[in-house]
């Protein structure tokens, strides 16, 4: 544990940009992604095994399918793979520019359709869009975003937060877990950046108390903020760029993080040789549980 922080490293895993952490509560194991290093990965916290599986393309989340198997968002599409990291079929094209865009962060909404965003890479066009995907395809939800992230939900499934992380913003809007559709889009939460810290919004999660935990890219902690978007709490990591939460163990109340160390500075990671690691700590409460993506009957 580096000074100062309640984070331990749990795997050295040196990965060029960790992301979409995903606790899998039937095989208590975590699955996460390498995007750059393209490769899905699972990772055993009671043995410290971490297996990697190669993906062909740029690969930004990843959920869990019930019956077995992941959507995996990669730069071209979403793709059904197979536990063992087989990628079996094309279900959903990516409608943007892949020279410029790849899927981002991703996750299961409480009636198992899967939320995916995209990323505008060059980040001067504002070109990437959250999108929903189900039984009747892809549905772009919300355009003119730089990078769409934060994605979670509130316990009871009626609030969406949402985040455009080169914005500094987290929106939150009510959410109809019938329909999959949102209304009453509002700005949550904004940070200021400074010279000194440009820690802007990445990859989320919600507690059983409705409390919203941002990973702050390039500002090395983690935030906890009340349904009310009250900060409540700040969590120092042991790498600058923290990319997402997950919460996991038998009682869901570890916090992993993933981390990046790419294109980072030589001075930084001899500084923070454990970047691109996953971190954990042991939560004040509990997280909630994963909903698993219902695959379309076809």
């Amino acid at each position: 544990m580096s000074e100062g922080s309640p984070f331990t490293c749990v795997l050295d895993a040196r990965a060029r940009l960790g992301e979409s952490p995903v606790w899998s509560v039937a095989e208590q194991a975590l699955y996460w992604v390498d995007i750059k290093g393209r490769a899905l990965h699972r990772f055993d916290p009671a043995t410290g095994v971490d297996e990697a599986m190669a993906m062909p393309e740029d690969i930004g989340s990843v959920v869990l399918v019930e019956g077995g198997g992941f959507i995996a968002a990669l730069r071209t599409g979403l793709f059904f793979v197979e536990a063992d990291g087989t990628v079996r079929e094309r279900l959903a094209a990516n409608p943007e520019d892949h020279a410029v865009s790849r899927f981002n962060d991703g996750r299961t909404d409480p009636a198992g359709r899967f939320l995916v965003g995209t990323i505008d890479e060059p980040k001067a066009g504002g070109k990437a869009h959250l999108y929903r995907f189900d039984e009747g395809g892809l549905a772009p939800l919300i355009g003119g975003l730089l990078t769409s992230n934060g994605l979670a939900f509130s316990p009871d499934g009626t609030w969406l937060y949402h985040s455009d992380t080169p914005a500094f913003t987290v929106y939150r809007q009510r959410y109809d877990i019938e329909t999959g559709e949102f209304a009453d889009r509002e700005e949550w939460v904004r940070l200021t950046p400074t010279e000194a810290d440009r820690g802007r919004p990445d990859g989320a999660a919600v507690d059983i108390e409705g409390c919203y935990w941002t990973a702050l890219f390039e500002g090395g902690r983690i935030q906890r903020y009340s349904p009310q978007g009250e900060l409540l709490a700040e969590y120092p990591v042991p790498a600058r760029c923290p990319t997402m939460i997950a919460f996991g163990g038998a009682d869901l109340q570890t916090i992993f993080v993933t981390s990046a160390r790419d294109g980072r500075p030589e001075e930084e990671l001899a500084r923070l040789p454990q970047s691109g690691g996953i971190f954990s700590m042991r939560a004040p409460v509990p997280g909630l549980p994963e909903p698993l993506f219902r695959r379309p009957v076809r």
